[in-house]
């Protein structure tokens, strides 16, 4: 398969086609992935769902992200995917740019995609393969079979694969005008600011999808949005740091950066294996909603839900 080089003159968009400015601008700020909240008897609880959206909503956030990992998109199935996608059409109207996270195999993804472009949402975001045996061209494949089916919605690929290239990226996009922002979430700022170039700086939003920890030093290599999952606790915290980022002021957003070390340092160890759970816990000791998530996430050992709190109570919520 020949590849097109991100330098090459790009096809022109044909006529009618959207173009997309509106989901852009909406991809660069804090793209917020709400947790799904359970209920006693562990299913999903609709009315907390929508009160954690309308804190998120209220708080100032603009760009929601149901069924991405922070809501538990693999533990859930496909009719609470799509309860989830609601609700949060339904929740945010027109306060928030809705980016539902798709995946799974391809009619699956497919499905899922047309489902939130009948609900009204302006974008989908295509979770990585699990599949274990991932080639570069069929990375492309997967993609350009979803993108086309929903020509009309802002398509935002969530990279985690170190191997594939920005040329493969802008292959996609050659393909699929749709394809307008990445969620870059490879652990390696030098690794994203050379696939961002090959790919094309310019032709995308770039979301640093590692959220806070990470969004410095990927801004300073030119994302312009950060997801975030803390932003279910402390709306304003994440919002600071964004301010910060934006009128290039590091110092500050260092601050917040050392502010939220230590919960995200928590979420982070053991592989993320709490990455969920802590965000719950946090939720939870605040009264907002209940602490347990599905396997094969685990709730927080009694001993360490202490530390969780305390740091939750620390900030301006």
């Amino acid at each position: 398969m020949t590849t097109t080089s991100p330098t090459e003159a790009r096809a022109p968009r044909a006529a009618g086609s959207p173009s997309f400015e509106a989901q852009r601008a909406a991809l660069a700020g804090v793209v917020a992935i709400p947790v799904t909240p359970f209920a006693e008897d562990g299913s999903v609880d609709p009315d907390t769902y929508r009160a954690l959206l309308r804190r998120l909503l209220d708080g100032g956030i603009t760009t929601l992200t149901p069924n991405g990992n922070t809501g538990e998109f693999y533990a859930l199935t496909p009719s609470e995917r799509r309860l989830v996608t609601e609700l949060t059409v339904e929740e945010a109207g027109d306060r928030a740019a809705i980016l539902v996270g798709v995946g799974h195999d391809v009619p699956t993804a497919v499905a899922s995609a047309r489902h939130a472009r009948d609900l009204g949402a302006q974008m989908v975001m295509v979770h990585q393969p699990v599949h274990p045996y991932v080639s570069q061209s069929g990375w492309v494949d997967y993609h350009r079979a979803i993108a086309e089916a929903v020509p009309e919605l802002g398509v935002v690929p969530y990279l985690r694969n170190a191997q594939l290239t920005g040329a493969r990226l802008a292959e996609l996009a050659d393909a699929c005008p749709n394809v307008i922002g990445v969620k870059y979430a490879v652990p390696d700022a030098a690794r994203f600011a050379a696939f961002a170039r090959d790919a094309g700086l310019e032709r995308f939003v770039w979301v640093a999808g590692l959220a806070e920890p990470y969004a410095p030093s990927y801004f300073s290599a030119g994302a312009t949005g950060f997801t975030s999952g803390l932003v279910n606790v402390a709306p304003s915290v994440s919002l600071t740091m964004l301010e910060a980022l934006r009128s290039g002021d590091y110092p500050t957003a260092m601050k917040v950066w050392e502010q939220i070390r230590r919960f995200e340092e928590l979420r982070a160890a053991n592989g993320s294996a709490n990455n969920v759970t802590v965000v719950k816990e946090a939720l939870s000791s605040l009264g907002l909603c209940r602490r347990e998530v599905r396997p094969p996430s685990r709730p927080l050992p009694e001993s360490e839900r202490a530390e969780v709190a305390a740091i939750a109570a620390g900030w301006s919520i």
